[in-house]
């Protein structure tokens, strides 16, 4: 009952006109600038697990400060308790809400503790976006195709409602997962045929592989729902711009296929959050000036 007050009186702060609007594409519209020569706009988002050890509202604060547009929530993973809390005390309402005081779009909750149907109905009434969830495990490759098809067949009832709730499911490729080479993303690309299904892509397992990124960026095309600009190092190394990898070529590939989400700088590990916000800044700036280099294609 107490958190039921707590979200009114939130709420009755804001004021519910302060919501209005604030709900855009969440992945932007693939005629944009489609054969008109139009520059591809890079956008940056970045995740609430970063600053697991604040509560959502101040996580929130500092990614918006930080100059990010949008947030990725995580659910549990690794006890992060942000999405769980917004579930239970602020509503689809109060997020928004949240968010809109922040001047920040909802981009992805990140469910791979709970999984998509858990949060789908709190995702699409907060206004939609992608939900990001792991797969199963690998297989061998005389079996991929048929195991593909078998996993996309079995996805349909949460690509139904992706459907309903006005959001996107992607699946994250990873080490020892059927969805972790070249191979399987043209496999899954290949098979599925719903717009409500695609890839989260994260650099740092495909580096394991000594797999091309850019490669990877261009078979999923237009199925690429989410990326994770994250590269395969220790500790905070891991972030654009901290670690050795040069993330321009990663860039130039996802203007390529016109991407339409956000750049996401991710790493695991929880600094302390001060620590955190200066290296987050770094990743934003290298980002930046990898987009000017892409851009000017050098």
């Amino acid at each position: 009952m107490d958190s039921e007050l707590n979200r009114r009186g939130f709420l009755k702060a804001m004021g519910l006109g302060t919501v209005a609007g604030m709900t855009a594409p969440v992945l932007a519209p693939r005629a944009q600038g489609a054969g008109s020569g139009t520059r591809w706009r890079m956008r940056l988002s970045t995740s609430s697990i970063h600053y697991m050890q604040l509560p959502i509202e101040r996580a929130c604060e500092r990614i918006a400060t930080l100059g990010f547009e949008a947030i990725d929530i995580w659910s549990a993973h690794e006890k992060c308790p942000h999405l769980d809390d917004v579930a239970q005390r602020l509503g689809p309402d109060g997020l928004k809400a949240l968010l809109a005081k922040h001047n920040l779009k909802l981009f992805a909750f990140s469910v791979y503790s709970g999984g998509y149907a858990r949060y789908a109905e709190l995702l699409g009434k907060a206004g939609g976006g992608v939900a990001i969830q792991g797969g199963p495990g690998p297989c061998k490759p005389n079996e991929l195709t048929t195991r593909m098809r078998q996993f996309l067949e079995g996805l349909k009832p949460l690509a139904e409602l992706a459907e309903k709730y006005n959001s996107y499911l992607a699946i994250e490729n990873h080490g020892h997962a059927l969805l972790d080479s070249l191979d399987s993303f043209k496999a899954f690309v290949d098979i599925n045929t719903s717009p409500r299904l695609g890839i989260a892509l994260a650099p740092y397992h495909l580096q394991t592989l000594k797999a091309s990124v850019p490669e990877a960026i261009r078979i999923c095309g237009k199925q690429l729902f989410f990326f994770y600009a994250w590269q395969h190092q220790p500790d905070a190394k891991q972030l654009p711009g901290i670690g050795p990898t040069d993330m321009t070529p990663w860039i130039r590939a996802l203007a390529s296929v016109r991407y339409r989400g956000y750049v996401n700088p991710f790493m695991h590990g929880h600094p302390e959050p001060d620590v955190m916000s200066v290296n987050l800044a770094k990743s934003r700036d290298y980002l930046k000036e990898c987009y000017k280099r892409a851009m000017r294609g050098t």
